[in-house]
């Protein structure tokens, strides 16, 4: 690996705007180069199509590890479509060409060919169409990597807003907020904030489960039984600074989120409504506890928007722009 990182982009869906978003992504090089080398994994002759059908300029050069690196540079590192992919039209044969992109990516960052990945969106409901048994990009490198345990984080608007549970229907979010994965959550939350992000100590503030932090126990036991006892755990054998558990209706407030560094929620919509207020299309999702740095969009396929030429790639040149400060952070401790 050379010190200039070296970044592969995966496209993702192919009849969603991650195809122009990538595009938008080669526009944005141009003119405002970034530090570091940038492949991106797609289908080259899609991203020709869309790039004619938007009227961009479709200047595609092919990946080549062998030529020296060059800042800035963006480069094309082709994998095949099954069949013809069209704006906002769903294609299931399409969906093993979307996981050979993050087949690729994370072998070429496991390989040391790759510093890092970005993920454009993929649409879960297609690859399971496919017959593919799909969660979502955190559960699938987790288990491409045998990683037992990942933690989701969304990064924007001044947040960091990092999940117990995931991609699970609310009611079955209690029975899986259980001592163990609060505390492996926070062992992986409180190591990465100081790898990735370079914060000596952090400070955490933990939300309750249920409304009003259970309220002594008079709207649910989760706080007394499970989170309290890791939190007090954690505090006295390891030193972590944590707060809580808090009420999540004003865990978000200004004067709260003074007191901490990131956020950990117990479930998806807990913590991520107040992140994608305060940052949407501008937010990054990054998973924690892989061999490999990952970040992604925050935003989905947005299908509607295919073809039209109004995907904002906001999103995409931020999680570009924090990965390779993740990069250099990771290297330095290295």
């Amino acid at each position: 690996m050379t010190s200039l990182p070296v970044l592969a982009v995966t496209a993702g869906e192919p009849a969603g705007i991650g195809p122009e978003i990538c595009l938008r992504l080669l526009e944005h090089a141009r003119e405002r180069p970034f530090p570091a080398r940038i492949v991106v994994l797609a289908d080259r002759s899609l991203l020709a199509t869309r790039a004619a059908l938007l009227n961009l300029p479709c200047d595609l050069h092919d990946w080549d590890p062998s030529l020296p690196p060059q800042a800035g540079k963006v480069e094309i590192l082709h994998l095949p479509l099954a069949v013809d992919a069209h704006p906002g039209r769903l294609a299931p044969a399409n969906s093993p060409y979307v996981l050979a992109l993050l087949d690729r990516a994370l072998a070429g960052c496991l390989s040391g060919e790759f510093s890092a990945m970005v993920t454009a969106p993929v649409h879960k409901g297609v690859i399971n169409d496919a017959g593919i048994r799909f969660t979502g990009h955190t559960e699938y490198l987790a288990e491409r990597t045998g990683t037992r345990r990942v933690v989701m984080m969304l990064a924007g608007g001044g947040l960091r807003v990092a999940l117990v549970t995931t991609h699970l229907p609310l009611k079955d979010v209690p029975a899986a907020v259980t001592e163990v994965a609060i505390a492996e959550t926070l062992h992986i939350l409180h190591r990465e904030m100081r790898s990735k992000y370079g914060i000596a100590r952090p400070r955490i503030l933990v939300a309750g489960l249920n409304p009003h932090a259970g309220e002594g126990g008079y709207l649910g036991r989760e706080e007394i039984d499970v989170i309290i006892p890791v939190l007090d755990r954690l505090r006295a054998e390891e030193g972590m600074t944590l707060l809580g558990p808090l009420p999540a209706d004003t865990m978000f407030s200004p004067p709260v989120l003074a007191r901490g560094d990131c956020v950990l929620a117990m479930y998806h919509d807990q913590g991520l409504t107040a992140l994608k207020y305060a940052s949407f299309g501008h937010g990054i999702n990054v998973t924690l506890g892989l061999p490999i740095i990952r970040t992604s969009v925050d935003h989905g396929t947005a299908l509607e928007l295919a073809g039209s030429g109004q995907a904002d790639p906001g999103s995409l040149l931020v999680a570009i722009e924090q990965t390779i400060e993740m990069v250099k952070r990771v290297s330095r401790k290295g």
